[in-house]
């Protein structure tokens, strides 16, 4: 250890052999890599980091991200020891059911956590949302003598973060954008799971990140902890380029006999090597969990400097509440995750004898309709705002010129977007939506999933919902990925039947807490169902809803989301025609409608009546809840094909007379 005092040296292997001893414990884990980082977690909780342990949730604290999640020993160590509401207790109770210290840092389960990591690169595509929203909120509401949001966002990222594509995909975007409050420190120990990482990755990873237009520093030893420091001060200088720290470490650095090795990077040292370990640093080898009194003492009193930095800031704001009033707020009510008072009375309502409009049109026109009295609410695409129809018009666009742009681009680089959504919707006083196609949600199932976990609420916007897309053929044509996204659980998903339901699908999604929504809109353009006469479009928020009602008693229920309502409409008219009772529900969301008491569903689905037909243009695979032994589904059971839309649906069995005939089957 270099430019250590005794008592920073003592602190620094207090957090390795406390990391080394949770991992052992819980018979599971990683140590190495938190014993190598000790001091860099160091120098960020006693030098770096502005924070208040007492307040995790202080609007202008620094964000802190640990990539390589499952080094999560280290940052709960510092947690423990700068004073959060995390004990040693806890940290003895690591990877243990109902536990706040999961294996991998978890949003919301222990304090001090700004975001849920876990899989590799996560957390550093996270980190460029938490720089956006940062830079974001500064432009909008710091006035000259009040520099209200200037945090920064911290990250330590690791050789797997650097080899997953999401990264890459952000690093790319934050570089573009030109995010100079983002210092991601870089552990380059050279060891994977497999082995050394030569094995399969060797290249110059300072030169990409230079040429992604970030700021590179590249150090030698960890252990050299004034190296560090002088490091991160450089970074906080570089207010334009995002900032990368590479720093070499040992991995288990102090294990005789596992330093270095893969052996220590996803498992425990073993009791004897743990005792060798101590010794090596001069503990007593028989104690475990073993911090002395002066070391708690250290960085508590490291971790109660934040306190006095969050009175200054709230001072501040204070001040700023007298001068700037209605911005002051406007903040404070968007960091509660309130909405302005009368917001919903600017949403568009759509007349039946109004052309066909895609619902993604629709969707289109909600957002312009509402976004001036909604000043939080800011988002874009990958490449497609023309195509999903997800620009703001009359707001300039976020670049590294104007931060306070409502409109993204971020390229066609999905995964991130999905990612940095997260990011942004962590920052409480910003509400964030992205868009792509609906067949491209596979680049973002881990933001999607995760989302989910952190019961956080983005809302993923995805257009060209079916083969109703037409001449893109199969590549394009959406066919499993709803069943695949209604797996997912905490997440919410609407399939509007036309634009009336595509304006209460977002007033459902912007009042949406505790989770994402997905909204799920048409290319193609769909007749407006008349609310004089069918039920009303506001009852989308009930997830399902009796949309025509049948002549008498039903015979038979027909059920459809989306583009496929008008379908089931036309086949009721032709089978009432024929004297078949047929109530048509329109089903814009499952899981809406699992929400409801069993009384409405009842109402819906009555026990009684189980000849039901379902129609969608997707995988059939969840739909026997709701269509029963006695009842059936119209759906893709194969890929689509390239043609017109027209001829899709006949070829695929999406037409009238079909659905007719499917239904008459069941009676």
């Amino acid at each position: 250890m270099e430019n250590t005092t005794d008592i920073e040296k003592l602190a620094i292997d207090t957090v390795r052999i406390l990391s080394a001893d949770a991992v052992q414990k819980a018979n599971s884990g990683h140590p190495g890599t938190a014993m190598a980082l000790a001091p860099m977690g160091h120098v960020l909780w006693s030098k770096a980091l502005n924070y208040n342990p007492k307040n995790p949730d202080w609007a202008n604290r620094d964000r802190f991200i640990l990539s390589c999640g499952h080094a999560c020993m280290l940052q709960y160590s510092f947690l423990y020891l700068t004073g959060y509401d995390l004990s040693l207790d806890d940290i003895k109770q690591f990877r243990q059911l109902n536990s706040k210290t999961a294996g991998h840092p978890e949003y919301g389960l222990a304090p001090g956590i700004d975001v849920t990591t876990g899989p590799l690169g996560q957390g550093f595509a996270n980190g460029v949302g938490f720089a956006i929203a940062q830079k974001h909120l500064a432009a909008r509401y710091n006035k000259p003598g009040f520099d209200l949001f200037n945090y920064h966002v911290y990250a330590i990222v690791s050789d797997g973060d650097m080899m997953e594509g999401v990264t890459s995909e952000a690093a790319s975007l934050a570089g573009h954008l030109e995010l100079g409050n983002i210092i991601y420190l870089y552990d380059d120990n050279h060891i994977s799971i497999e082995g050394a990482t030569d094995i399969t990755f060797n290249e110059d990873v300072s030169a990409r990140f230079r040429s992604y237009g970030w700021h590179v520093q590249d150090l030698p030893d960890v252990n050299d902890i004034h190296a560090l420091e002088l490091a991160l001060v450089n970074a906080k200088a570089e207010a334009q380029k995002p900032s990368l720290i590479r720093v070499r470490s040992l991995i288990a650095y102090g294990s005789p006999n596992k330093s270095g090795t893969a052996g220590s990077h996803g498992a425990p040292l073993g009791a004897d090597e743990i005792k060798l370990v101590k010794e090596f640093f001069g503990f007593d080898p028989d104690k475990s969990f073993n911090v002395p009194d002066e070391v708690l003492e250290y960085y508590h009193s490291k971790g109660a400097r934040g306190a006095a930095s969050e009175e200054k800031w709230n001072k501040l704001f204070a001040d700023y509440k007298v001068q700037f009033p209605e911005l002051a707020a406007e903040y404070e009510a968007a960091f509660k995750g309130e909405l302005p008072e009368g917001w919903k009375a600017n949403l568009p309502v759509f007349k039946a004898s109004d052309p066909k409009v895609a619902t993604r049109v629709a969707s289109g026109k909600t957002l312009n309709a509402v976004a001036a009295s909604l000043p939080n609410l800011i988002g874009g695409a990958a490449d497609l705002s023309p195509s999903t129809e997800t620009n703001l018009k009359g707001f300039d666009s976020f670049t590294s010129e104007n931060r306070g742009g409502r409109n993204f681009h971020f390229g066609i680089r999905e995964h991130a977007m999905g990612s940095a959504l997260n990011g942004m919707a962590l920052t409480k006083g910003v509400l964030p939506f992205g868009a792509t196609f609906l067949m491209f949600s596979e680049y973002m199932r881990p933001p999607i999933r995760l989302a989910a976990i952190m019961k956080i609420s983005p809302i993923f916007v995805y257009t060209h919902d079916s083969i109703g897309l037409g001449e893109d053929g199969t590549t394009h044509q959406p066919v499993e990925q709803l069943a695949s996204l209604r797996s997912i659980p905490n997440v919410t998903i609407i399939r509007p039947a036309d634009a009336n339901e595509s304006v209460h699908a977002w007033r459902v999604a912007i009042e949406k807490k505790g989770g994402p929504t997905v909204l799920v809109f048409t290319r193609q353009g769909l007749p407006i169902l008349d609310q004089d006469k069918y039920g009303k479009a506001e009852n989308l928020e009930k997830g399902a809803y009796i949309l025509s009602e049948a002549s008498k008693n039903p015979d038979l229920l027909l059920i459809a989301t989306g583009s496929e309502v008008a379908l089931i409409m036309e086949a009721q008219a032709k089978l009432e025609a024929e004297g078949i009772s047929t109530r048509v529900v329109s089903m814009p969301s499952w899981e809406l409608f699992e929400k409801q008491d069993a009384a409405y569903k009842e109402t819906v689905f009555p026990k009684a009546y189980r000849k039901r037909l379902a129609v969608e243009m997707a995988s059939p695979m969840g739909w026997h809840k709701y269509t029963t032994d006695e009842g059936d589904m119209l759906g893709m059971t194969t890929f689509g094909e390239s043609a017109p839309a027209e001829d899709l649906y006949k070829h695929f069995g999406f037409t009238v007379d079909n659905v007719v005939a499917r239904a008459k089957a069941l009676l």
